[in-house]
């Protein structure tokens, strides 16, 4: 297990399908980390639940997570964002707010290569936030989603636990080449 000390402040942009494990391996991995964790559900939750309401969404969870990521960034924070992340207009956002933070960035798309076990953690999920619609396997089946064409970083989870998950992932994240520096004593 590498020393976390090493991992460059940075942000660690997510995606895959629900169902994959993408959640529970951010979460795992901000604490891990202590990294700040923006989770679009919880976003949008957040949205939907405000006084003034919001009939459709839209980008607008998209936007606020890339808002908050690049002032984050900016105090030199590692960053964890959790989204189904599905086309490259989203994805390039990401990127994006770390390129104006100044700060380098990782893709990670995870997947469950078997089918069954997909279907199975699908329909085993329960709501973890105040009226929230978990996904069906028929929506998750039929979501638009586009394959990363070209990430080095690609998480497949079927038949791995969360923690063996979360032990390769952090091998194949990019570490400093330095030590960190110890806090100096007053």
């Amino acid at each position: 297990m590498p020393d976390l000390r090493y991992i460059e402040p940075m942000l660690i942009i997510f995606s895959g399908l629900p169902g994959s494990g993408k959640t529970t391996l951010a979460r795992a991995l901000a604490d891990r980390l202590g990294a700040v964790y923006l989770r679009i559900d919880s976003i949008e939750a957040g949205i939907n639940g405000a006084a003034l309401g919001a009939p459709d969404l839209k980008d607008a969870g998209y936007r606020a997570a890339c808002a908050m990521a690049e002032d984050n960034l900016a105090l030199g924070r590692t960053v964890i964002a959790d989204s189904v992340n599905p086309i490259e207009l989203t994805r390039e956002a990401y990127r994006n707010a770390a390129t104006r933070a100044g700060k380098p960035f990782a893709e990670v798309e995870v997947v469950c290569s078997d089918r069954t076990e997909h279907r199975n953690r699908v329909e085993g999920r329960r709501p973890d936030l105040p009226g929230q619609r978990v996904p069906t396997w028929a929506d998750v089946e039929q979501r638009h989603y586009i394959p990363w064409p070209d990430n080095p970083l690609r998480l497949d989870t079927a038949g791995e636990t969360p923690e063996a998950s979360l032990a390769r992932l952090l091998l194949m994240l990019p570490h400093r080449t330095t030590p960190a520096r110890e806090p100096q004593e007053s």
